[in-house]
């Protein structure tokens, strides 16, 4: 927790973190932040709607009142397996109900959720648990065709502090004797009671998110309960949620965009409703919106035009309730863009956010030009946005330069990370975003790519080197450079460049083998070139321009 010591009458702290209290109680004192914690954030709205719909999976709903009964009884299911504040655990559930009730329960007691994806595999199991040391392992058995405890079972018994199991549902392994598993139902039948000293302190972390390292490690960024609410409501207020609001989750909400911005979070702390996808596609979304009335949802460009591509085999549902929806993660084509609004008659908010702490949105009344060229305003007042040079001087508005940020909701430092957070923030405390941008004379924020080097591949943020260390595990490959290629529906593909003694092997065969090694699907690659040799600059350094200019000169060999 960020302050627990501190609220012990610890002596000293870091200097960072002597800054960071000081920037949360100056955003309390101006009236930012609520000091809240965020299930008092969704308590102050059940009493307001207890029988209103909060949640909708499938056939399944939960009023505002029926979700907080689930909460209680989940919150003292863990509590009486001697879970407390501040132990960690890792949570990888897919979009269901139980994602949202598991969540707020242990937010209710102040044990912190690691929010694993569900496309995290055995790699990033292991990596996010050496580095957390959690107690416990939340899943599900399996969802759409992903054994998760079995593959859980193969990495969490390598970890020593994991001692709990917990599963949506019956066991299908057979855990060690030193773990203890047990079921959500089981959970429930609990009958600890609930005392005042077990709750959080609003300034507590509430949570953990995870973002693509620039070595392939992922970060750890630990967002504390009351800013993290402050960044729900001030991003729903941004895309006009209200209590009629029916937001229709597609992404997983184990990612910061449809959790928070304003996704789940934002939702429900404003009194609407949330409708839970299984996955991105056309067949069941637009379903869901005609059958549950949507008004709000958050996709990426790859997304918006599958969407497009198939409207028309969908034209006789009724999908007249859609108002807004949201895009991030990637750059949409003005096309696109103005195509989309045209046949889905709504209006569209390109959005850009890190976990870390920056959110903007486009306004609702922006016109195309800038909804498809920039990625708006930040959300709120008390944020304040600077470009950079390479030496820390604010540039002149119109140049381009570092985007960098600070205001209510940037997060105070990575986990455990002393030498990621020296240089994530400038001397000023400003959080550096990474990302090349300028400052329009409208006032609006246009991001034209990363100052370091990373792929964005559908909203996948990807590390090149990572990809490429476990290419070279490859009997046959020599050599091997990755980059990033522009694609009209992912954003980029990742395209590796192999170096062999001759022999060529097809993509499948490679992507069968970087799957044995753990490698998540969205950082498989998508093109393969062979060639010779790799070309350097004069430093020794893969010339990685010159590869993306062979492949603009010869045909792409695709497998």
């Amino acid at each position: 927790m960020y302050f627990i010591e501190e609220r012990k009458g610890a002596k000293s702290m870091s200097s960072q973190m002597d800054w960071y209290l000081h920037e949360v109680e100056r955003y309390e004192q101006l009236g930012f932040l609520r000091k809240k914690t965020l299930v008092e954030e969704l308590e102050i709205i059940a009493e307001q709607f207890p029988h209103n719909i909060a949640v909708v999976e499938g056939n399944r709903r939960l009023t505002y009142q029926e979700l907080l009964q689930e909460m209680e009884q989940l919150s003292t299911g863990f509590l009486s397996l001697g879970w407390r504040q501040g132990d960690r655990v890792l949570l990888q559930l897919p979009n269901t109900i139980e994602f949202i009730t598991v969540l707020f329960s242990l937010l209710k007691i102040g044990v912190q959720p690691v929010l694993m994806l569900p496309s995290h595999r055995e790699i990033e199991i292991d990596t996010i648990a050496k580095m957390v040391q959690p107690i416990a392992y939340i899943c599900c058995n399996a969802h759409l065709g992903i054994q998760y405890e079995c593959m859980a079972a193969q990495i969490i018994p390598l970890h020593k502090s994991i001692r709990y199991i917990v599963t949506v549902g019956k066991s299908t392994v057979q855990w060690p004797a030193t773990f203890t598993h047990v079921t959500l139902d089981q959970l429930k039948e609990s009958s600890y009671s609930l005392v005042v000293s077990d709750l959080p302190h609003y300034r507590d972390t509430a949570l953990y998110l995870l973002s693509g390292g620039t070595t392939g490690i992922p970060k750890i960024i630990p967002k504390i309960h009351e800013a993290y609410a402050y960044n729900a409501l001030a991003s729903a207020e941004k895309c006009g949620m209200t209590p009629e609001t029916v937001y229709m989750a597609v992404l997983s909400i184990s990612h910061d965009y449809p959790l928070c911005s304003p996704g789940i979070l934002g939702t429900l702390f404003t009194g609407g409703k949330v409708v839970l996808c299984q996955t991105s596609s056309f067949d069941e979304a637009f379903q869901e919106i005609e059958k549950e009335r949507v008004t709000h949802t958050s996709i990426v460009p790859t997304i918006a035009s599958l969407w497009l591509e198939a409207f028309e085999w969908y034209e006789e549902l009724d999908m007249s309730s859609l108002e807004v929806v949201l895009i991030g993660a990637a750059h949409i084509e003005q096309k696109t863009a103005v195509h989309f609004m045209d046949k889905f008659q709504c209006k569209i908010q390109q959005g850009y956010g890190l976990g870390e702490g920056i959110t903007c949105f486009t306004a609702l009344n922006d016109p195309i030009e800038t909804v498809t060229s920039c990625q708006g305003r930040a959300i709120s007042l008390g944020d304040e946005i600077k470009i950079i040079d390479e030496l820390g001087r604010e540039v002149p508005q119109g140049e381009l330069g570092e985007l960098v940020a600070k205001g209510p909701y940037t997060f105070g430092g990575y986990y455990q990370a002393p030498a990621l957070n020296a240089d994530i923030f400038t001397i000023n405390y400003f959080l550096r975003t990474g990302d090349k941008a300028r400052i329009t004379p409208e006032g609006n924020i246009q991001i034209v790519g990363r100052v370091r080097e990373q792929i964005n591949r559908a909203g996948e943020n990807i590390i090149p080197s990572e990809i490429e260390s476990f290419l070279r595990a490859h009997p046959i490959i020599k050599d091997v450079a990755v980059i990033g290629l522009p694609d009209k529906e992912l954003g980029e593909n990742i395209c590796a460049f192999l170096v062999t003694d001759g022999q060529r092997i097809e993509r499948d065969e490679i992507c069968s083998f970087l799957i044995q090694l753990g490698v998540a699907q969205y950082k498989l690659p998508d093109q393969i070139i062979y060639v010779e040799r790799l070309p350097f600059i004069n430093v020794g350094k893969v010339d990685k321009n010159k590869l993306k200019q062979i492949t603009i000169e010869r045909e792409v060999s695709k497998y």
